[in-house]
């Protein structure tokens, strides 16, 4: 319930109030309940896996440092290159003197058509978007990752996309929770046993 009020409170921030027009539906909530509402990924066994070869770049990079663009705009920050662990910082969302939270967008541009999980060092809501279209890609599930699995990286969204195209991945947490968290993306069916 915690988490769901969360992802309310960041909606109700990011939407845009005080305005005297009314915003256009999809720049009304940035980032959705779809990915605090999502079920549970029930084959955990191949994203313990995913999970296990993302931490090797979560503990031992390579790393990258972004900020992501502030959330509204147009988005060039790539957190493309693969087998990376990103460093990501997200703008501040403020009224007045205080940060009610954080909210921003990169763009992710995957190789090849597949599953591809998302990965994070702390709980974040996330939205993907096809850059080209502003559609929202749904998502297929969540995976908490244990502890014992990887200390590095907490949870994990899935998604499925074509290769060749840009998307928009947008990411949004709410005060106390921290503007930087760590992101490694993969791909779900690829052999994890193998460090590049």
């Amino acid at each position: 319930m915690l988490k769901q009020s969360h992802v309310l409170i960041a909606a109700v921030l990011l939407s845009g109030c005080g305005t005297e027009e009314a915003p256009a539906p999809e720049a009304q909530a940035p980032v959705t309940q779809q990915s605090e509402l999502l079920a549970a990924c029930e084959d955990t066994e191949e994203l313990a896996e995913v999970a296990e070869h993302s931490c090797i770049h979560a503990e031992y990079g390579p790393f990258e440092s972004v900020t992501a663009a502030p959330h509204g705009g147009p988005s060039f920050v790539d957190v493309s290159v693969g087998h990376t662990a990103y460093n990501v910082t997200l703008p501040a969302i403020s009224y007045r003197q205080w940060t009610l939270g954080y909210a921003g967008s990169v763009i992710f541009t995957p190789e090849e058509s597949t599953e591809y999980a998302f990965l994070t060092s702390g709980y974040r809501a996330v939205r993907i978007v096809n850059a080209a279209t502003n559609e929202e890609v749904g998502l297929e599930c969540r995976y908490q990752i244990p502890q014992e699995v990887c200390g590095a990286l907490r949870t994990a969204v899935t998604a499925d996309l074509e290769g060749g195209m840009d998307y928009r991945v947008d990411f949004a947490a709410v005060v106390p929770q921290p503007a930087t968290f760590l992101l490694v993306i993969e791909e779900t069916g690829h052999d994890h046993h193998e460090v590049r």
